[in-house]
């Protein structure tokens, strides 16, 4: 009966001209359309806002500050003495900028190759294990990832410790008697293989579950006709698994690239770039130039031309993400 009057309603009365009656969407208020779809903008301009507040403006004011000469006579004769791009020269032009960089690069690549790599088997490891070992397994990964980072690096602190480390401690009774007293941050290797068994260690969790998550939206009538087709654990992974999950794993390596790139809390807490600086990457360097050695300018220009890089490695995953798109259309 409810079709019907529906049916009834949506023809036309006899002796009406199908012109006079108006199309669908024509005769709707237009000022709520409008408003309709002016909505999603609005829904964004608190986070907009925010954004503009608290990261544009003091981006602003780190611009500002690079074109200065601002040392402790300036600030405490509240002298502004601008310098032009002499910041940007002398840190181009010096040999341990481009050192710094190096390093720095270097850094993120080791790390964010073991992440992704430990990350990913972990996270098909937890789309295998039973329900309570899963449950166990995500509980310990949760808490690693929760931890406060500096409460995290002082735990490794100890466990390094050079006189009542644990490490030093294990070593020792497994028969390497040399590592009994063995200076783990005396060296800028060693210093180096902490602070990348650190922030692994911090990084893993979020790369594992997120893989977690996204490999139970694979169907598993996929790995069904896989097995048919006579298909094992390799085959299946390269065939139906990594297809399905390379979005994902594309992004979250961005995602890491940006995160150990940007680390400062771990390495400085840890040994405050040392031994002899050799362990100061980007966001290490320009804190030291800026705050201790109290080259203001020097150090926003450094910071900023960290930012530069970044903004640089985001157009390019940006760019990569639009053609992947645009060859799947």
């Amino acid at each position: 009966m409810s079709v019907q009057t529906e049916r009834a309603d949506s023809v036309p009365a006899a002796g009406t001209d199908k012109s006079d009656v108006p199309p669908p969407g024509e005769g709707q208020n237009p000022t709520r359309k409008r408003g309709g779809a002016s909505a999603p903008y609005l829904l964004l301009l608190p986070a907009i806002a925010a954004t503009a507040v608290l990261l544009g403006w003091p981006l602003v004011k780190n611009g500002m500050l690079s074109f200065q000469n601002l040392n402790p006579r300036q600030l405490i004769l509240h002298l502004t003495e601008w310098n032009g791009i002499e910041n940007y020269k002398e840190v181009l032009s010096g040999s341990e900028f481009w050192n710094v960089v190096v390093r720095s690069v270097v850094f993120t690549a080791i790390n964010v190759a073991l992440i992704m790599v430990l990350g990913t088997l972990v996270g098909l490891l937890l789309a295998r294990l039973g329900k309570r070992m899963r449950l166990t397994l995500l509980l310990g990964l949760v808490l690693a990832w929760a931890m406060p980072m500096v409460a995290a690096t002082t735990v490794y602190q100890w466990l390094f410790a050079q006189r009542f480390g644990v490490v030093n401690w294990m070593l020792d009774r497994l028969g390497w008697h040399s590592m009994a007293d063995y200076n783990w941050f005396g060296t800028q290797f060693s210093t180096f293989s902490v602070i990348i068994l650190l922030l692994v260690w911090q990084s893993v969790p979020f790369v594992a579950i997120n893989l977690y998550a996204a490999s139970t939206t694979i169907p598993k009538e996929l790995y069904e006709a896989a097995a048919l087709d006579g298909a094992g654990g390799w085959k299946s992974f390269t065939s139906v698994t990594f297809p399905f999950l390379r979005p994902f794993l594309w992004a979250t390596t961005f995602l890491e690239v940006i995160w150990i790139f940007k680390a400062f809390t771990q390495i400085f807490a840890m040994n405050q770039g040392g031994p002899d600086r050799l362990t100061e990457t980007l966001p290490i360097y320009a804190f030291v130039e800026g705050v201790g050695n109290q080259h203001f300018g020097m150090g926003a220009a450094i910071s900023f031309l960290t930012i530069l890089t970044l903004l640089a490695l985001t157009a390019y995953y940006l760019r990569t993400v639009i053609k992947q798109e645009e060859d799947e259309l």
